[in-house]
């Protein structure tokens, strides 16, 4: 790799560790080897389809980790089109290997509503939002399972909540009572803004948990920012 110490030097003023950045480096060194293997072809010389072709012969879990090293380096050397697409593949990985949340880990819900959707099959996250998608839908859903509209919309909204990456059941409960009930709610605001409105409602409130870090905040915003609707309100 050519520019290494130039993409070492990238990764250090985004505030990245020495031992983080030697693991960022040895990513991009893999797919260096592979395409030397694969088509005698050096990295600057990459396309789509080597990034495709290279990331088939790794494991699941391993593509998500080096991939994320590919990522950051093609945005060092301006190829954005190869950037995004190791984003893509990425992402892609990790929705593999989410575990979906089920209603009954969902807090702040009555578990009678809970046991009457499971009666019909719906236990999921997932399973709700594939079910009352629409209002149409979930105004039938709610006369044949004997849950009132509002509380189910409510568990319809934490379940959007819970497709952002990373947001489990506290943090759908926290964000919902907060007044962030979607994830289109975050798009506008700015991580710390955001940060400051969910301390002081804990504060506020007595929430029981704590708000979430900066680096969380930076993470939800930029995952919610992703998440095509899955709902209509």
């Amino acid at each position: 790799m050519q520019d290494e110490g130039s993409f070492r030097q990238t990764l250090k003023r985004a505030g990245k560790k020495p031992h983080v950045i030697d693991g960022l480096v040895k990513h991009v060194q893999s797919f260096e080897d592979y395409l030397a293997k694969a088509r005698k072809a050096k990295l600057e010389k990459a396309t789509a389809q080597d990034l495709k072709g290279y990331v088939k012969t790794l494991d699941p879990d391993v593509a998500k980790k080096r991939v994320r090293g590919l990522i950051l380096y093609f945005h060092h050397v301006g190829k954005a089109a190869l950037a995004k697409l190791a984003g893509k593949i990425r992402e892609q990985g990790i929705a593999k290997t989410r575990k979906v949340m089920q209603l009954r880990e969902l807090l702040g819900v009555d578990p009678k509503d809970v046991a009457k959707l499971k009666e019909m099959g719906i236990i999921t996250t997932e399973d709700l939002l594939a079910a009352a998608k629409t209002p149409t839908a979930r105004k039938k859903l709610g006369k044949q399972a004997g849950i009132t509209q509002k509380a189910l919309l409510e568990l319809v909204k934490l379940s959007d909540l819970a497709r952002i990456w990373a947001v489990k059941s506290i943090r759908t409960r926290l964000y919902y009572d907060a007044g962030l009930d979607t994830p289109d709610k975050f798009t506008s605001w700015d991580p710390d803004e955001l940060r400051k409105m969910l301390v002081d409602f804990v504060k506020r409130t007595g929430f029981k948990g704590i708000a979430p870090l900066p680096k969380e905040i930076r993470f939800t915003i930029a995952a919610a920012r992703k998440l095509p609707p899955a709902v209509e309100y």
